[in-house]
């Protein structure tokens, strides 16, 4: 964890070990001091410590937006509620690029997006609020990508696509150029999209077939 001084004190929302391996990543951002967790399901875990470092129960962080930022340590799709929860105190999100990815300056990214080691965002990408973005994964020019998406590590999203919010990407999965996908699907790992995808289905394999529908994200 970064001990220097910092002029962003910074808590990663959940405990789970993804929140631990955003925490490490964020250790390394310049601008930036992990202070602590933030817990939402079991109080008691904050009787406990992570990292070495305090859990911090999230309706008693109110105190701390003046001075604090946070960013999601969550992968699911369904993380707005966190969020929405330290949203409500007042809290402001940072946006997290790890200093090895390379985000073009054209691009956009929101509030909240987590940019992983390795990844790569192309020429004039739009990222919307809350947007994970895992180690190695590439997003190809002219790209949308929605609110609350996630995209696993190693995931290749060709030029001029669509992805709608919500939208949860598996490792090594690839999107060829021009393709949308619907608000809330699951693209399984290593599939292969062709076509467009609509929405609240999951997809899998090479070229991606519709397994599921009705699907509420992941």
């Amino acid at each position: 964890m970064q001990t220097g001084k910092s002029t962003k004190p910074l808590l990663i929302l959940g405990t789970g070990v993804l929140a631990v391996e955003i925490a490490d990543l964020a250790s390394e951002v310049p601008g930036f001091r992990v202070a602590g967790f933030v817990e939402n399901m079991d109080r008691k875990r904050c009787n406990e410590t992570l990292e070495g470092l305090p859990i911090l129960w999230v309706d008693d962080i109110a105190d701390l937006a003046r001075t604090h930022w946070a960013v999601c340590g969550l992968a699911t799709t369904h993380r707005g509620r966190f969020s929405d929860q330290t949203d409500a105190v007042g809290m402001p999100f940072a946006t997290i690029i790890h200093p090895t990815a390379r985000v073009s300056p054209t691009a956009i990214l929101g509030e909240g997006c987590m940019v992983s080691s390795g990844a790569l965002i192309a020429a004039h990408v739009r990222l919307g609020r809350h947007v994970f973005v895992n180690r190695g994964a590439m997003v190809g020019h002219h790209t949308e990508i929605g609110d609350f998406c996630s995209l696993g590590p190693g995931v290749n999203i060709g030029g001029l696509g669509r992805i709608s919010e919500r939208v949860y990407l598996g490792i090594g999965a690839i999107v060829v150029d021009r393709i949308s996908i619907g608000a809330r699907s699951v693209v399984g790992a290593g599939a292969l999209v062709v076509k467009d995808v609509p929405a609240r289905v999951q997809v899998i394999g090479a070229p991606a077939r519709i397994t599921k529908r009705n699907i509420d994200g992941k």
